[in-house]
């Protein structure tokens, strides 16, 4: 395939996609399968996961995906190549969003959140850029937040800190892989319809927040943008802000 055409939409690509057990990761998860990716899907419980999907053992891998552990994003990797020996795609979804401010909260929660929003992308990223390079058109997804853009007063500065380094990680990651093709993208919805944000004060109302779907609709475009196309970041907000 030529790099700088269109890439076909599903076609027996692989796709690596972390946090797909429930909300936007699994939307993206049926999404992507629906178009026809071979996934390789990353989760904490893989035993524990209930899609459709993930019994077609022809074109879904489960592997277990744990951020906390440092040996774990390269073993998906690993994983990932042994069962379909390459890689297209990697879209980082897994995240966590945990209450701390400059007054208030312990830094266990910012430790954790630099864990599993900045740390394990990082490490899966790394682990799988040669095969992101050598598939000549590999893409590469961090799901960031509109918090990664701007900081509002009624954020944890502790979730914005997180997604802010994930921006400079997705264009790191621009640099580093141009010349192979490479491309990435940070994602950042505004407040999106999951339980990340059920029980937050301050969030955008329920009526009016994005739905799953419409980010895994995203997600799909992106991944069929030729090399001459190329998109750093995409906010997509709910609320109408001068910046943003």
């Amino acid at each position: 395939m030529n790099p700088q055409d269109t890439v076909a939409a599903g076609g027996g690509r692989v796709v690596m996609l972390s946090g797909a057990s429930r909300g936007i990761g699994a939307a993206i998860a049926q999404r992507l399968y629906d178009d026809g990716y071979r996934l390789s899907i990353g989760v904490r419980d893989p035993a524990a996961l209930q899609a459709p999907f993930a019994h077609d053992a022809g074109r879904v891998l489960l592997n277990r995906y744990e951020a906390h552990d440092a040996a774990s994003p390269a073993q998906w990797v690993a994983a990932t190549l042994a069962r379909f020996g390459r890689i297209d795609a990697l879209v980082n979804n897994a995240g966590a969003l945990l209450e701390i401010t400059l007054e208030r909260g312990d830094e266990s929660a910012l430790d954790a959140m630099w864990e599993i929003n900045v740390k394990a992308p990082y490490r899966t990223i790394r682990a799988a850029l040669p095969a992101l390079k050598q598939a000549g058109n590999g893409r590469v997804i961090n799901v960031a937040s509109t918090d990664g853009k701007r900081y509002r007063p009624t954020d944890s500065v502790g979730y914005a800190m997180t997604k802010h380094a994930l921006m400079a990680l997705t264009h790191a990651v621009r640099f580093d892989g141009w010349a192979h093709g490479v491309r990435a993208t940070a994602l950042c919805p505004g407040a999106v319809d999951t339980g990340l944000i059920a029980n937050l004060a301050g969030v955008t109302p329920v009526a009016e927040r994005l739905q799953p779907s419409t980010v895994a609709d995203t997600v799909a475009f992106l991944l069929t943008l030729p090399n001459n196309a190329t998109v750093a970041e995409l906010v997509l907000n709910t609320r109408l802000e001068s910046s943003l």
